[in-house]
C-alpha cells in the first residue's frame, strides 16, 4: 500500500487531456527480468530488453522489492561510485539511510524520494537502518538513472530530499485515480523534483475499472512501469501487469486503464508513468559511469582508482582498498 494516499481524491485539483489531443500508440510491452542488485536485495530490472531511443533521457530503472524481510534479513547496497548521471531513489514503503563520501545523506522512507545529482562523481552507499536489519519488515521501492548532457555531466554533485508530504496530489474527473507528481510538471501542476534534463515522473494508483487519459507533451517521450496490479494502456488496451513497461509512440495523450478485477493482495493498479526530452548525444555506459566517449568513461575509472571521486568515510573502519 502505497504511504501517500488521500482520503477523498475529488478534492484535489482534475486533469485530463483536452478532446482534442493525439492518443499515443502502444509500440511495445516488454516483461522485466528479475535478479538481485547490491548486496543481494531483489529486482526487477524495468528496462531491459528496450530500444534506447525510447528510453532517452532515462538509461534503467529497478524495482526494488516488493518483499518483506524476516528478522536480520535486510540488504543494502556497498560503497560504489557514481558519475554522468542523476539517480533517483522512490521508497514506496519501508526505509533507506544514504551516504556519500561528501558528507551528505539522510533518511528516506515511505513515499520520499532521493534525487542525487551525481555530476563529477561521488562515493555513495544507500543501505536499510539496523532496526530494520533487526526487526525486519516491509520493502518495496524504485531507483531510476537519469543521463545528463554533456554540458552537465562534470557539475558539482547535489542532492534534493524530497518528502512524500511535498509531492504534487493530482486525481482524474471522476477521481478514479490518484496521480503523484513526483518531477516535472502534468496539466501545468509543478512536482517538486528539480531536474536538468526535462522530464516528468509520476506515481498513479487507479482503482479496478478506473481510466487515465493525461496530456502529455509532444517533445518528451512515453513510458509506463507497472508497480502492481494490472490494466491496458493506450487506446488499443494493450494488457499490461506487474512487472511490465509499455513504450508509447507520438501523441499529445497517454492512456492507462485498471482491470475491473485485481488479485486479493493488489486492490488497485500501481504504475509509474515517466517522460523526457531526449538529449540525443552519444552516450557511453559502463557500470557506475554513464559519459558520452569511451575515452571518458576511461577517464572516470581512472579517477575513481585514484581517489579523486572521494573515499569512504573513516568511521566506518573502511578505506579505499575495502571497496
Amino acid at each position: 500500500m502505497p504511504a501517500v494516499t488521500v482520503e477523498n481524491p475529488l478534492a484535489l485539483p482534475r486533469v485530463a487531456a483536452p478532446a482534442d489531443a493525439v492518443a499515443r500508440p502502444v509500440l511495445t510491452v516488454t516483461t522485466a527480468p528479475s535478479g538481485f542488485e547490491g548486496e543481494g536485495f531483489p529486482v526487477r530490472r524495468a528496462f531491459a530488453g528496450i530500444n534506447y531511443r525510447h528510453l532517452d533521457p532515462f538509461i534503467m530503472m529497478d524495482q526494488m522489492g516488493e518483499v518483506e524481510y524476516a528478522p536480520g534479513e535486510p540488504k543494502g547496497t556497498p560503497w560504489h561510485p557514481h558519475r554522468g548521471f542523476e539517480t533517483v531513489t522512490y521508497i514506496i514503503d519501508g526505509i533507506f539511510d544514504h551516504q556519500d563520501s561528501n558528507g551528505g545523506g539522510g533518511t528516506i522512507t515511505n513515499g520520499d524520494t532521493q534525487w542525487m545529482t551525481a555530476g563529477s562523481g561521488l562515493l555513495h552507499i544507500e543501505a536499510p537502518p539496523e532496526s530494520l536489519v533487526m526487526s525486519g519488515g516491509l520493502f518495496h521501492g524504485l531507483q531510476l538513472w537519469v543521463n545528463l548532457p554533456a554540458k552537465d555531466k562534470m557539475m558539482a554533485p547535489r542532492y534534493q530530499d524530497i518528502r512524500g508530504g511535498n509531492v504534487q496530489l493530482l486525481t482524474t474527473p471522476d477521481g478514479g485515480a490518484l496521480l503523484r507528481v513526483i518531477a516535472g510538471e502534468l496539466d501545468g501542476h509543478d512536482g517538486p523534483g528539480i531536474t536538468h534534463t526535462p522530464i516528468t515522473m509520476i506515481h498513479a494508483t487507479l482503482a479496478p475499472g478506473a481510466e487515465v487519459t493525461l496530456p502529455w507533451r509532444e517533445d518528451f517521450n512515453g513510458l509506463a512501469y507497472v508497480l502492481a496490479g494490472k490494466g491496458s494502456v493506450g487506446a488499443e488496451r494493450r494488457p499490461i501487469q506487474l512487472g511490465q513497461t509499455a513504450v508509447f509512440g507520438a501523441g499529445s495523450s497517454l492512456t492507462v486503464r485498471a482491470d475491473e478485477k485485481q488479485d486479493s493482495h493488489t486492490p488497485d493498479l500501481e504504475v509509474v508513468l515517466l517522460g523526457g526530452q531526449p538529449i540525443r548525444e552519444p552516450m557511453a555506459h559502463y557500470g557506475p559511469f554513464v559519459m558520452n566517449t569511451r575515452d571518458e568513461l576511461q577517464q572516470a575509472f581512472d579517477d575513481f582508482q585514484k581517489g579523486r571521486l572521494g573515499t569512504i568515510p573513516a568511521v566506518h573502519g573502511m578505506t579505499e582498498g575495502g571497496l
